[in-house]
């Protein structure tokens, strides 16, 4: 039986995998955070049901290669130059600083520093799944707290590269010297560098003739080939599978088959990274958690603190308001999934092992465990608290206008606004929290300042008491509902526009005392219902009453579940009536030279030509002798079966030209 004990324990975890994944995505949690949880259930410090890794860790190391791979495939110079003074600066300061505190107070505990310096390595980096996943839920991904986070989680990601690169430095059994460090960096880079060259030649080439062959099976196999075999030169060369998966991933952005790509390995990846994660919680010896309790939840605060206060100061260097920066903070306080393949990696060169290892794994699981009740405790604490102090606008004193527009946000929505009220001579300010964006745009004339809407002293300087409406076009909802309680207050007769993502949040708006919620979500679907109305020659009076009818009671007819009479049950009587439609005659129509005797559109669909317009001239009542001309428009009348069957019918003579 012992041939099958591998079999025995993949069944074990996927039959673990399944309701893991199914419970934590109704309790809205990672499931990353389930699979190590999982781990240290099933595994040998647990119900023992598996007693080795060992085979385990195997495909483990797949699911890391395709992580890996998926980083480098994701990769986006364009992104990256978009979001270049967040991506640069923050995520160095921020992976820079935590390396340099970790290191100092590890070696103060007597830690080497090569060692110590390493902790820093897995102490800085943050869970991207965790954090993107708990910022999508709250619809806060385009909010400022997203924009950073997900900055500096960028870079965290692409740092690791460099980092892996640096352990074979760091685990060097005798001490270097400083041209020993320098030679061997320079090496790994210039490997890393001439593996990159040579795979962006070969690459594509290799890929093309596999995407020729059409074959779903050998593209799905020449890509796993691809991945692994630049994977295992860069371990032949001393590196390691990560860093040759990563760069397979980056050649294969730039492809024109990334897109299938992508779509072909996912599922893949999805499975090897849960037996990866399982397999890091099924080394987490529980019996080192209950004998060393106070010193493990010292750690786990320690590390919290010690991370959010870097972060914190490093937002705030950015020029963000304290409020982003704390959730900021709290937000990216967790250990990230990378740190458990950057100590795997460490583990062979002697960098971490047994109760440091075993510390860490603690250290990373409850970190990750904590980060969603941080988040929402931080919302609630925040809403409750104002910030003393002076704020770091960019405008001096109140602005001294009135009956005017507050813009709150200026992404596209904010530009699209100020550029109609500016057309239409309506006096507005723009209140914006992305400093870049400030300069940017006061440079170019625009009524906008720096500040956070969530404070009062930021709402009196656009002098909200005399305002006469105010426009939320943000991406932030708890953000909106702070700013909307405290302008109502300001200004009870202030008219509040909000935008939101989704329409289960116009309810809770409403509370806040919103006069009109535009959810983005319903506004499409109003947008397919014109089209389709229109599509079946509805007139536009009507289709513009029947949008009226929604948008007047918040769209509660889209929004329930349950049959009920509704502003459309006259549809079927519109559709029986008459209606007037126009035919445009391509001059490529072969009803052009023929009368309108010989085309007979009375007798073949009941549809009459009432009037031709040519030339600018409208021919009324004409005769049958009358012979169409290209550019015409026929205007036609009949109810709406017949003029859909008119116009099929004059479309298909156009066609068979």
């Amino acid at each position: 039986m012992e041939k099958y004990l591998f079999i025995k324990e993949i069944v074990i975890i996927l039959s673990v995998a399944i309701p893991i994944i199914f419970l934590f995505k109704k309790l809205k949690m990672p499931s990353i955070i389930g699979f190590l949880i999982a781990g240290v259930v099933i595994g040998p410090y647990g119900l023992k049901l598996i007693a080795s890794s060992e085979h385990i860790e195997t495909m483990a190391e797949i699911g890391v290669i395709l992580l890996m791979f998926t980083i480098g495939l994701e990769f986006s110079l364009g992104k990256l130059v978009k979001m270049k003074k967040l991506f640069l600066y923050a995520g160095t300061a921020q992976v820079g600083m935590t390396i340099i505190v970790v290191a100092f107070l590890f070696s103060i505990m007597g830690v080497s520093l090569p060692h110590a310096v390493f902790f820093g390595m897995l102490i800085s980096l943050s869970s991207t799944a965790i954090v993107l996943k708990i910022l999508v839920d709250k619809n806060e991904l385009d909010a400022p707290q997203g924009k950073i986070s997900v900055a500096i989680l960028i870079f965290q990601d692409l740092i690791i590269v460099p980092m892996m690169i640096m352990l074979p430095i760091l685990g060097a059994k005798e001490q270097l010297s400083i041209l020993e460090i320098i030679w061997k960096l320079l090496f790994a880079f210039g490997a890393v560098s001439v593996i990159l060259l040579l795979a962006r030649f070969f690459i594509p080439k290799i890929l093309f003739q596999i995407a020729n062959l059409r074959i779903r099976e050998v593209f799905t196999i020449g890509i796993l080939l691809l991945i692994l075999g630049t994977a295992y030169l860069t371990e032949t060369l001393g590196l390691s599978f990560s860093i040759g998966a990563f760069i397979a991933g980056i050649i294969l952005a730039e492809s024109d088959f990334n897109h299938e790509i992508i779509a072909e390995i996912l599922p893949f990846k999805d499975a090897f990274n849960s037996l990866f994660f399982i397999s890091i919680g099924l080394l987490l010896n529980i019996s080192f958690l209950l004998s060393f309790p106070l010193q493990l939840i010292g750690l786990i605060l320690g590390i919290i603190v010690i991370k959010s206060i870097i972060i914190f100061s490093v937002v705030l260097w950015v020029k963000f308001p304290p409020r982003i920066a704390v959730i900021t903070g709290v937000g990216l306080a967790q250990i990230g999934e990378f740190s458990f393949v950057l100590a795997q990696s460490g583990a062979k060169f002697g960098l971490i092992s047994g109760e440091y290892f075993n510390a860490f794994l603690t250290a990373s699981i409850f970190t990750m465990i904590c980060t969603p009740i941080l988040i929402s405790s931080a919302h609630v604490v925040l809403s409750k608290i104002v910030f003393k102090g002076k704020e770091r606008e960019v405008v001096s004193g109140n602005i001294k206008i009135k009956d005017h527009v507050v813009i709150v946000g200026f992404g596209l929505n904010g530009k699209n606004l100020a550029k109609v009220l500016k057309e239409t001579g309506i006096p507005y300010i723009i209140i914006e929290l992305n400093p870049e964006t400030v300069v940017r745009f006061k440079e170019r004339g625009e009524n906008i300042f720096y500040g956070d809407v969530t404070k009062r002293e930021i709402l009196a300087a656009a002098n909200i008491g005399e305002a006469k409406v105010i426009v939320f076009a943000i991406s932030a909802p708890e953000s909106t509902k702070i700013s909307l309680r405290l302008a109502k207050q300001m200004n009870p007769k202030i008219f509040a526009i909000v935008r939101t993502r989704y329409i289960s949040e116009i309810d809770e708006l409403k509370k806040f005392n919103a006069d009109e919620v535009i959810p983005e979500e319903f506004e499409t679907s109003l947008q397919i219902f014109n089209k389709v109305l229109v599509k079946y020659h509805i007139p536009l009076n009507v289709i513009m009453k029947q949008v009226s009818i929604l948008r007047g009671e918040s769209y509660q007819f889209l929004r329930k579940e349950k049959e009920e009479k509704h502003p459309l049950d006259h549809i079927e009587e519109i559709l029986a009536e008459g209606l007037t439609e126009i035919f445009y005659v391509d001059k490529g129509n072969i009803i052009v030279g023929k009368s309108l005797k010989e085309i007979d559109l009375r007798a073949k669909v009941d549809v009459t030509i009432i009037a031709i317009v040519r030339a600018g001239n409208t021919i009324t009542n004409p005769s049958g002798s009358i012979r169409l001309a290209a550019s015409d428009r026929l205007v036609l009348t009949g109810n709406h079966a017949a003029v859909d069957r008119a116009i099929s019918l004059l479309t298909t003579y156009a066609d068979e030209v």
